[in-house]
């Protein structure tokens, strides 16, 4: 569903990336600061673009595709919801707004569909986005995200500041909407105990190459570069 094709960037950040995704399966991205994570996933939304290499999103080429259209097939989820004036309801009227088109109400389908996906009830709708919890707020960024149909959806640490009972339980509604919706799913995370709970495969970055790609299960386990098992021996990436 999604290659990525010997992606190398500007100044160094990533060098010779190649990687595939499928659809219904999450993928944690793991490794140092630093080692080019987030710039990854700041390549796949075309928040920049490669100076080598090919990204491919069922095929084709995604600097092909008019930014609007590719935002609308890529979702995100930064680190911190950003929640725009107004209440839950107007934010999910965002990407509707960005496209020029016609705002869904509160009984559109699609609305009732993407709250119903980030387990929010329809009461919240109506309420303050930004007087929510930080929990609250990402699962509206979610619910913003899924709006669109979108075939693939990233998270740059969506669960970095929320406490470990609401990373879990929003770590379990990540799984289950890929599961549930076929979305293929690319997690940016240090949270090490969330990857290994939730994630199907794993890549491991270091100073901007792919050290180590495979299932999550088996690379945590038997861990191959001595560069991973130093990760995950630390103390600090454990608990985070």
């Amino acid at each position: 569903m999604l290659q990525l094709q010997q992606l190398t960037t500007a100044r160094n950040f990533l060098t010779d990336i190649t990687w595939s995704c499928q659809a219904g399966e999450l993928t944690a991205v793991i490794g140092p600061s630093g080692g080019g994570k987030s710039s990854l996933i700041r390549l796949i939304n075309r928040l920049e673009d490669p100076s080598d290499g090919q990204i491919l999103l069922a095929g084709r080429d995604i600097r092909e595709l008019p930014p609007p259209l590719l935002r609308q097939r890529v979702g995100m989820m930064l680190q911190k919801a950003f929640m725009f004036e107004g209440t839950v309801l107007d934010n999910l009227q965002q990407p509707f707004r960005y496209r020029k088109e016609a705002l869904p109400g509160a009984e559109h389908p699609e609305v009732l569909r993407s709250i119903g996906l980030a387990r929010l009830s329809p009461d919240y709708l109506q309420r303050d986005a930004r007087t929510l919890s930080g929990g609250e707020q990402q699962r509206v960024n979610l619910a913003r995200a899924l709006i669109n149909r979108p075939e693939l959806l990233l998270l740059d640490e969506p669960t970095s500041a929320l406490d470990r009972p609401t990373t879990d339980s929003l770590g379990q509604t990540l799984l289950e909407i890929c599961r549930s919706e076929g979305l293929a799913v690319i997690m940016v995370t240090h949270d090490l105990r969330l990857a290994r709970r939730i994630s199907d495969q794993t890549v491991y970055l270091e100073a901007g190459r792919i050290v180590e790609a495979g299932k999550t299960a088996e690379l945590f386990a038997q861990p191959q570069s001595e560069g991973l098992r130093t990760f995950l021996a630390e103390p600090d990436e454990q608990e985070a």
